[in-house]
């Protein structure tokens, strides 16, 4: 619904693996590695995941601090995510156009698109200092700068309430680079864990990355709201009211900037890598190899047929994803209690995929795609008529406990056809990539379906401004089409009343068009399941 609570699908995911390490991706804990072409030269295959008899086996308790030590890192990994998730309800509620929701939504891109650089961060770096400290210190360094940095010029850029409004294109690009340095960090991260840790407790890895990361964006976001909201921390966390919440953005930024820079110099004196686990080949060479790797899955005919439909496939439910959350921001509901409606679906995410898997482990996990996507559409007419409805069960004091329950209610319908589209379309990834670099093509599938999902979610925002249509009441001959006519009827004593939302307009058309896709295009994404495995082998010539 909102960047608050909306779960994004494959809102992150792992890089691909260098042409030396192709990893499973979102594999819960990987057993072996995938190897690429003809096996990993000099034994790297041992060397990355050495056999539990190599070091000795070795409980959890004997790795205890590398767990915590990644259970941080990945904690730390959430806060940029969390912080980029709380600006656009706090631009809602500063009165921002959809066009600047728009164009700061590209701030999500990076963690999509490091695909594109993730092959760099895995073959460059310096071997004195670590394979993974030559990335991930420096990264996290300049996180920490840039966010004290931040801290100083934030409020500026937010507007100060006093006729000066945010300054959205100095906010997407800081952003941009907030979120890039992020992702280059979890390129970093994720590899790092599958050597830190030993090969009976490799699978820690995934864990402490999904809950560390879960309690950063709590942490950045949930948190972050509510003790910046002035009205939460004075009902619920003071006894005498003040104007402004405990926390600014500008004091949350300064603190974690400390916070990074602190455990980034903890990080590069105190923890060495595993001297015997670093590779003893030169692993640039892997780097033009791995890009034409990558462009030679994508020319595959069953490939190129699936990106297509897959970039297609979420049109029809980003007007709901996107625009709902901030519609109910603009319509009243405080941004504090729409993230606090993400405290409850907690245990819900985690039970969903355990159960969604079930009717995805067989032949064809794309039947429960096809057979939610339906569902998933008429919710997005529900999202609309709840957003119309807000406004009729606003009181004076807010808004009564059975509107928060009727919207929980929607989010958790909405989460579960979500999550039966995501898990399938993983299932049916897993199933399809070539085992011998299952890393860099589920990687690449995966990429293609996050994508899917930020371009039309991007559009949408930007539509929503274009198709609503505003009428001058008081004042007469003047019109409210472009943002001077509207300035123009406000100085002729008149205001801008708005006759159509183009969030309905756009809930309708995204609706028609997504029910379009599901009887035209949805039988030829179900057909690819009857593609023989030959269609979606790589053929490759070393």
């Amino acid at each position: 619904m909102s960047p608050a609570i909306a779960a994004k699908e494959g809102g992150r995911q792992r890089r691909a693996g260098s042409q030396q390490h192709c990893l499973d991706v979102r594999s819960e804990a990987p057993p072996a590695l995938a190897l690429c072409g003809d096996g990993l030269p000099g034994g790297e295959a041992e060397a990355l995941l050495p056999e539990a008899g190599a070091r000795g086996a070795r409980g959890c308790r004997a790795e205890l601090g590398s767990i915590l030590l990644l259970l941080v890192l990945y904690v730390l990994q959430g806060i940029p995510l969390g912080l980029a998730g709380s600006v656009p309800l706090i631009l809602q509620s500063k009165s921002a156009s959809y066009t600047d929701q728009a164009f700061f939504s590209f701030v999500f891109w990076p963690f999509s698109l490091k695909l594109l650089w993730a092959p760099l961060v895995d073959a460059v770096y310096l071997r004195g200092f670590g394979r993974r400290k030559s990335w991930l210190v420096p990264t996290q360094y300049v996180l920490g700068l840039f966010m004290i940095y931040m801290s100083t010029q934030v409020d500026m850029l937010l507007g100060d309430g006093e006729g000066r409004g945010p300054d959205v294109v100095a906010l997407t690009v800081t952003f941009f680079l907030f979120e890039f340095l992020a992702a280059t960090q979890d390129i970093a991260v994720d590899g790092w864990a599958l050597t830190m840790l030993s090969r009976e407790n490799v699978g820690y890895a995934s864990t402490c990355n999904s809950v560390g990361q879960t309690a950063g964006y709590f942490l950045g976001n949930v948190l972050f709201l509510a003790l910046e909201s002035a009205s939460f921390c004075n009902k619920y966390l003071r006894f005498q009211p003040q104007p402004r919440g405990i926390v600014t953005l500008s004091d949350f930024l300064f603190f974690w900037g400390a916070v990074f820079l602190i455990t980034t110099t903890l990080v590069a004196l105190l923890k060495k890598e595993n001297k015997e686990l670093t590779p003893t080949k030169e692993e640039t060479k892997g780097i033009t190899d791995t890009y034409r790797l990558l462009f030679s899955i994508i020319k595959m005919p069953a490939v190129l047929t699936f990106c297509l439909l897959i970039l297609t496939a979420k049109v029809g439910f980003s007007a709901a994803d996107a625009v709902t959350g901030l519609k109910l921001v603009e319509e009243g509901v405080p941004k504090e209690h729409l993230a606090l409606l993400a405290v409850p679906m907690v245990p819900l995410q985690i039970i969903l995929p355990l159960i969604i898997s079930k009717y995805t482990a067989g032949p064809k996990p794309l039947n429960t795609f096809y057979k939610a996507m339906p569902f998933r559409l008429l919710l997005g007419l529900e999202f609309a008529f709840l957003v119309w409805w807000t406004p009729q069960v606003k009181h004076e004091g807010g808004f009564p406990v059975y509107y928060y329950v009727v919207v929980l209610l929607s989010y958790a319908l909405h989460q579960i056809t979500l999550y039966s589209m995501y898990v399938a379309i993983m299932a049916f990834n897993a199933k399809v990539s070539d085992p011998l670099i299952g890393g860099t093509y589920m990687t690449l599938l995966n990429t293609v379906s996050n994508l899917g999902g930020n371009w039309p979610s991007t559009v949408a925002l930007w539509l929503v401004d274009p198709l609503t249509v505003k009428e001058c009441a008081g004042a007469q001959g003047q019109t409210c089409a472009t943002t001077v006519a509207a300035e123009l009827c406000t100085k002729a004593g008149g205001s801008c009343v708005t006759t159509l939302d183009g969030y309905y307009v756009e809930s309708v058309i995204c609706v028609i068009l997504g029910f379009g896709w599901w009887f035209r295009l949805g039988p030829q994404l179900k057909k690819l399941q009857d593609e023989g495995q030959s269609s979606w082998k790589c053929k490759r010539t070393n």
